[in-house]
Parts: structure tokens; sequence; C-alpha cells
């Protein structure tokens, strides 16, 4: 049930714009006859529109940072001034949502010349470079171009065109990693809701030239602003809250972003806290799913609304700002009391956030706001550049204290951790091989795994390859020892690189008395389909992050690849999280493996694949 009514603060209504009471009931009571109605979820909610009242841009006296440090405006009425990069020249480059293009700014000694407009895309959001190339990131495409040697950029080259629909969330960001690796940030399409396409609310990581990519994170509702530690090289980011909740729920969540870790949306927020009205798919229970749900390592207010950040990885500022992290925060609209309109620090220690304040105040006061941050860039220079995407302005903050400044230029932002992250799981020998599927015993004891699809060694039909349908091909096995109590698949291919071998097909907890699959399988964490008696069969994660089976995708100009779909009898029931990768199940499977199969299959690329 919804209700709306005018606060009863008048002149607060009336300096605040727009604002309503809403009370949502997750259990609706609209008629007294239903008061006492059973209910497995029963919440009241409430939760305010408040659009504070548009103001003219703040004079500069308005802005308030810590002592030493001055704000200057160094450019105005550029229009939807969005996300901020500074080349390796030096030069500024602001993006423009609205209008659909990228504007340079270049820099002339301590101002920046009139801006030169040098892309333009519709959606044009996200922007980042490495040497004299640039990537930019629109809704569904991600383009590259030269940066030819006076700032302007060559002819733009579509790389990727196949980034999921928006829907709420449309801000894609980008930003090359110390891995020398693409991270392209997707939003949820909604506020609350089980996502159809399995990329959306993630972090992708894709190679340079888009061909290959993964999902590298999940239950990411819109994390807009993302960055790497300079002392770590691992991978921060502040990621948006639900809203409706409450005023000061969610809270907008400060995460460490770790390869193939999920982050709680839209089951779980903040702390892990639950959320009231969501229940995943094929029967799964929440407090199996929390399980896998990393909590947040701090929270800040809710509905601030955090955009881009960036660590300082520069000079000018104090000594203790050095290695800290900087997030725009936009500003709240489903809150009473606004909150955001600033700029803040989080403080680490260590390589781990532990602290996170305002830094920059000013544009929102009782009478409305003057403005709203969202771009955010350190310069060469060490100086702080933000832009205010209302009043189309550019803000530099600059450190003029006699503090003791942070010595020597910018560190190199290691690798290390990146890379290990991504070389995990590979390198090794596919599963039937290694010592955790050793059969129990002294007699050995093998599964006849077959296909109507395709005959052992013979080609996989296209229609079960990544490059068509991408659906499950049907699969039997023979029945397994008196002692079997569940069946366990993985489905691996040993040609591919430089990831060996890449997982295509992780799931377990096959019932004891099951000895086939049918095809198209659906792509979720667990199945509840008692009339084909698999209730209960729990799917995990491929080499891409994705869940379920992920069909063979042999890269252009390779040959045949070998995919190998190995069946284990195990003589219990695996009791690990939903979501587990490949080494997770097979250290669970560890002497409790009594038979094992393979049917192998090959594929190699179409010459007019359905999909590209």
């Amino acid at each position: 049930m919804l209700l709306l009514s005018r606060p009863s603060n008048t002149v607060a209504f009336n300096q605040l714009g727009i604002a309503f009471y809403l009370s949502l009931l997750c259990a609706p009571t609209i008629h007294a006859a239903d008061a006492n109605v059973s209910a497995k979820v029963n919440v009241s909610l409430q939760s305010h529109i408040v659009q504070p009242t548009e103001l003219p841009p703040p004079a500069i006296s308005d802005l308030k940072v810590p002592p030493g440090f001055a704000v200057t405006k160094v450019a105005e009425n550029l229009g939807n001034t969005r996300v901020l990069a500074i080349s390796p020249q030096g030069d500024l480059y602001v993006t423009r949502r609205e209008q659909g293009d990228v504007l340079m700014l270049k820099k002339r000694g301590d101002t920046f010349a009139k801006p030169v407009r040098v892309a333009s895309r519709s959606g044009m959001h996200g922007i980042a470079f490495r040497g004299d190339t640039v990537y930019m990131v629109t809704v569904k495409e991600v383009f590259t171009a030269p940066v030819l040697p006076d700032g302007n950029f060559g002819p733009l080259k579509m790389i990727i065109a196949d980034l999921p629909d928006a829907g709420q969330h449309h801000d894609r960001t980008i930003a090359i990693g110390p891995d020398d690796m693409l991270y392209i940030s997707v939003g949820s399409t909604c506020n609350e809701c089980i996502e159809t396409n399995i990329e959306n609310a993630t972090m992708l990581r894709s190679t340079l030239d888009g061909k290959k990519r993964v999902i590298f994170a999940s239950g990411l509702r819109n994390t807009i602003g993302f960055d790497w530690s300079p002392q770590t090289g691992e991978l921060w980011g502040m990621d948006h809250g639900i809203d409706w909740l409450g005023d000061d729920v969610t809270p907008e969540e400060v995460n460490k972003i770790e390869q193939g870790k999920r982050y709680g949306w839209p089951y779980f927020f903040g702390n892990n806290v639950e959320n009231p009205r969501l229940i995943p798919s094929g029967k799964l229970e929440k407090s199996e799913w929390k399980k896998t749900s990393v909590p947040m390592t701090l929270g800040y207010t809710g509905h601030a609304a955090p955009m881009q950040m960036a660590f300082y990885n520069a000079g000018q500022f104090p000594a203790e700002y050095r290695n800290d992290a900087f997030v725009a925060m936009h500003g709240s609209w489903n809150r009473q009391t606004p909150s955001g309109y600033e700029i803040v620090r989080i403080h680490f220690e260590g390589g781990k956030a532990v602290a996170i304040a305002p830094f920059l105040t000013g544009f929102v006061s009782p009478k409305g706001q003057s403005g709203r941050p969202f771009g955010l860039a350190i310069d060469k220079q060490g100086n702080l550049l933000f832009s205010d995407d209302v009043n189309g302005a550019i803000y530099q903050v600059s450190y003029k204290g006699d503090g003791n400044t942070a010595s020597g230029p910018p560190v190199l932002v290691p690798a290390t951790s990146m890379k290990q992250q991504a070389a995990q799981g590979s390198g090794v020998p596919i599963a039937s091989l290694r010592s955790e599927t050793e059969i129990k015993g002294k007699q050995a004891s093998s599964l006849k795994v077959s296909s109507t699809a395709f005959a052992n060694g013979e080609k996989i039909p296209d229609m079960h390859s990544s490059y068509d349908q991408d659906a499950s091909f049907e699969l039997q096995w023979s029945k397994g020892p008196a002692a079997t109590q569940s069946y366990a698949i993985i489905m691996e291919d040993p040609d591919a690189k430089p990831i060996t071998p890449v997982v295509h097909w992780v799931a377990w907890n096959i019932g004891k008395n099951i000895t086939s699959l049918r095809e198209g399988l659906q792509k979720q964490d667990r199945l509840e389909d008692k009339a084909d008696g698999m209730a209960g069969l729990m799917q995990g994660q491929a080499t891409t992050g994705k869940i379920g089976y992920v069909g063979p995708r042999t890269p252009a100009g390779d040959s045949w690849h070998h995919y190998h779909v190995q069946v284990f009898a195990l003589d219990t029931v695996l009791q690990i999280p939903p979501g587990a990768n490949r080494d997770t199940v097979l250290k669970a499977m560890a002497g409790h493996v009594v038979a094992k199969g393979e049917l192998v299959g090959r594929f190699q690329r179409p010459e007019k694949p359905a999909r590209p």
C-alpha cells in the first residue's frame, strides 16, 4: 500500500521543493478483514521524496574545505558535466551525458583553455586513458580512439557492442586497471529485482580489445565510482544503496571489490542486513545466499549518491591525505533531510578503509541546493578537480597551507593483486586428473557418460555454444555405486589460453537417483524442478563469472578446442554455499568420489556465428 501526504512542516516543503511521505507495506493490510492474515513478511516502511529547490551556483566563499585548502572555479557553463579524466599529457576531459559528447580543456599553466568537442556518441559517459589511446563507454557500447598530438581524438572504433540494457541505471563508467585490463561498471536495471541478464549489477573485466570479458564481481547495485589503492593495488568502490527502505536505510557502501565475490544486492545490504521483499529463485533460502554475500567495509549516509571516485596518489596535499580516496556525492532525493551534495574523503590505513567523512561542503542548505558534484579526478599537479553537472561547472581544490605535504611523485599502482585474482584456478589439470577426485577405496569405478547431442570426440552442435543459443545439452550417465549419495558435474576446456583450463559448468548435489539432465537448464544458483527430479541441484560460477552452463566459445582463428564434461559420483551431499566456483566444489569433493567418467566434445568458432 502506498500512502502520499504533504508534510506538516509547510516551511520546509516550500524551501525543499517536492516532498511526500510514503508508506510501503510489503504485506499490504488495506482492509480491516486482512489485518490478521498470516504473512511470511509484514514490514511497514516510511520514506520520502525531497527534491531541494535549485539555487544559483554557490559563491566560492560558500564552499567549505579544511584549513589550508582553497577552491577555485576553472570552468563554467559547460552543460551536463559528468565524468572527468586527465590524459597522460595533463589535459582535462569531461563527458556530457545529456549532450552525448566529450569535451577537452587543454591545460594552460594554471588554467584551462576553452572547451573543444573531441568525440560525440549518444549516451557517452565513462572515459579512461591508456597511453595514446582513449576508452569511452555509452550504455551498450565501448569505443576506443587514438589521442592525437593536439589532444583531439581520431576516428572512434567500437570494440564492445553488447553491454546489458540499462533501465534505471545507465551511467556506465570505465577504467584501466593496473593489470592492463578494462573494468566496466554495469548498474542494475532497477531499484531491487532479480535481473534477467546476469551482467547487470556487476563489475566486468575485459581485455583491452574487448574480445574477452568476464564478470569480475556481482551484487553491486550501481558502483559508478571505483579506483585502485596505490598501496595495495586492490580495487575499491562505492555502491549505491537501495531506495524506498527509509531515510537512513540503506547506507551507501564502501567495498573492496574482489574477483568472484558477491556484494549483497538485491537480497542484502550494508552489513548483510536482509532486504525484506525479494526471495532468491529456485527456492534458495536467504540464509544460504547470505553465506556468499560480502558485507560492506564502511557505510555512509543513505541516499547521498556516490559518483566518481579517485585515490590521492600525488604530492601536493598534506602527507596524511596520500593513499586516501575522494568521492563526489551527487545528493539525495529519497530522504527527508538531504544528504550528499559534497565531496567526501575515505581514510585508509594499511590499505584498508577505516573512516569516511565530508571534505568539501556548501552545495546544500535549508534554502535548497546550489550544485550537484559528479565527476572527480586528480591532475598532474596534485589538484583535486570535480564537476557540478547541474550548473556545468568544474572546480579545483588546491592546498595552500604550511603543513607537511606528501613527498615524491605518484607511485605506480602495483598490479600483483589483480593479476593474482585473475590467475586463480589457472595452470592446473582438469578436475578428473586432480588429487581431489581420486576415487575413494581400492577398486576404481567408472561412469559411462553420453549425450544425444553429440558422441564422444565429436562436434558439439552450435546451438549449445555461446555463439548461438548457449543452451546446455542433454546429458546422461550410468548409475553410480551403492554408496552414491549425489552427483557433481564439471565441464572444462584445457585448450584455452591464457587461463587454462576454462571452466564452463559447475553443478553439484544432483540427486542420487538422477542419471540424466534435460537440455536447456535454467541458469541460476538452485534448480527447483520436481517434475524432472532435479529439486536442489546447485550450480556455481564458470570462469566467466556466470552461473550455470556457459557454452563453448572457441576464439576466432583457434583450432578445435576439447570440452571435457566430467561427472562424479559422491558418497555425500556437499555442504557448500551457492555460487561456489570449481575449486571450492573440488575441495568439498575430496575423499568422497566413488566413481567418475567423462564425455569429450570438440568445438570451433562457426564461420557465421548467430551471435558475435
